[in-house]
């Protein structure tokens, strides 16, 4: 039996060639005790899958310019499916890690209908560390409190927990409108549309953009707004070349990748299937893929996604993991987890930290650690959950598992080793490891699920238990 996966690759189709070359000697040549009987050619690559003994398992090929068609075929009868997935997810990462090189190495454009063009800007990275703290199940916000409440009980007193809780109380209340002062723009039903341009300069390891400074990349990018888009709403290469040409670019029309995006209309039908009114909807202005809610209830909540998310995602994906999103606002995640964090952390405070000799910094690190890694251990049950609810809401728990592992790649290549595993459990990251989710969400069955926070923290602590086998 072979097993055929049809892929779409985000690239210009000039840079396809570029693609198979890329996945030969950036993938497949360093992992040589994977792979064998590699050829590749303009738009084809082939190779054998081998184990640890040097048997060949299986031949993998794939082919084609605009739709890579992959087939997978066991050679012998004892291939397991987990193996034929791999094999798939080596040829998902390798595309994507070619296209994150596509991306760092591109001129990209935002803008929103309406407004006037404001560039992007080098500095900003304050906002974006402020909005981090609020979203979704404001952990990080509560990470934050309990390390400071430690300290200052020396200074202050015993008092000191409680005052910091009701302060945590207020912010985690109001994080919805905290959130939505510090986006970029915000979406409604009468302006919904984001448009997003992405120019690749170059698919090799040599980035042109580093050859200049941050400060001329955006004053090239101001000086291309303001004579271009900002007159007619579109990227006009042959106006812009001449700009490009001072900074020795060549502007190509046909590898321009363009997206105009109704952002309201993807999120409004993440709503009608919860059942709930449009939240409010902010964009942010960054590449990094995202998307996030917060707030403490569906009616007080706010969606936060990024332009990476438009450009690296379609728009059923989208709408998956916006899915997981709203899980978390029907769960009230940030309420539950301030309350249960909040329990937890009096108890440690009051009674297990009152044990302790306070002269120990040793034994003090050893609390605050424990604390803090069961704290984001209990939030992973909550992250879990919400895959689950968009999973059982939605409906495509197999896309949102597709748009994990565009997300997180890079985390899935890594925790392919053993110790990394390990090590993602227990990080201060309120997520599962991305290898974990995505298995789960395809092996998803049909089945009601009655309690999904039960069972996700039973299936959260089985997976770790078993990252130690």
């Amino acid at each position: 039996m072979v097993y055929s996966y049809n892929i779409i690759p985000e690239v210009p189709n000039s840079y396809v060639t570029k693609l198979y070359e890329y996945i030969y000697e950036f993938y497949l040549l360093p992992q040589k005790d994977r792979f064998a009987d590699i050829s590749v050619g303009s738009f084809f690559i082939s190779y054998s899958v081998i184990d640890s003994s040097g048997k060949r398992n299986l031949l993998v090929k794939a082919s084609g310019d605009k739709i890579i068609n992959l087939s997978i075929e066991p050679l012998s009868g004892m291939i397991s499916e987990k193996e034929i997935l791999k094999s798939k997810e080596d040829i998902d990462i390798a595309i994507n890690m070619f296209e994150e090189q596509i991306r760092k190495n591109s001129i990209f454009f935002a803008w929103r209908e309406g407004e006037s063009i404001v560039p992007e800007t080098v500095s900003g990275k304050e906002n974006k560390s402020l909005r981090r703290i609020f979203l979704e199940t404001q952990i990080l916000l509560i990470a934050i409190f309990m390390t400071v409440g430690i300290f200052l009980f020396f200074i202050i007193g015993p008092l000191v927990p409680i005052v910091l809780l009701a302060i945590q109380f207020i912010f985690v209340f109001y994080s919805n409108k905290i959130i939505a002062r510090t986006a970029d723009w915000h979406i409604t039903k009468k302006n919904p549309y984001i448009h997003i341009l992405q120019y690749p300069l170059s698919a090799g390891q040599d980035n042109p953009l580093q050859k200049i400074s941050k400060e001329k990349v955006a004053d090239l990018k101001r000086q291309i707004y303001k004579e271009t888009i900002a007159q007619n709403g579109e990227l006009d290469c042959q106006t812009a070349h001449k700009i490009f040409s001072e900074a020795g670019i060549d502007c190509k029309p046909e590898d321009l990748i363009s997206r105009k995006v109704n952002v309201y209309d993807i999120v409004k039908q993440t709503a009608d299937r919860f059942g709930y009114k449009v939240p409010q909807i902010v964009v942010s202005n960054t590449l990094l893929p995202n998307a996030a809610a917060s707030g403490p209830s569906p009616s007080r909540g706010v969606v936060l996604i990024t332009t990476g998310t438009f450009l690296q995602l379609g728009d059923e994906e989208i709408v998956s993991v916006l899915g997981h999103e709203f899980g978390h606002l029907k769960g009230r995640d940030p309420l539950w987890l301030y309350g249960l964090s909040a329990v937890q952390y009096l108890f440690w405070f009051y009674v297990v930290f009152g044990l302790l000799p306070t002269t120990s910094f040793l034994l003090l690190f050893i609390y605050l650690w424990a604390l803090l890694t069961l704290t984001y251990f209990i939030a992973k049950f909550f992250e879990a959950r919400a895959d689950l609810i968009s999973a059982m809401v939605i409906g495509e728990p197999k896309v949102l598992a597709d748009a994990l592992e565009k997300i997180g790649f890079q985390r899935l290549l890594y925790e392919r080793v053993p110790s990394f595993r390990i090590q993602e459990w227990l990080s201060m990251d309120p997520h599962p490891p991305i290898y974990f989710r995505i298995a789960r969400l395809r092996n998803l069955g049909t089945a009601e699920i009655k309690h999904p926070l039960i069972k996700s923290a039973s299936e959260v602590t089985r997976g770790f238990i078993q990252s130690f086998s």
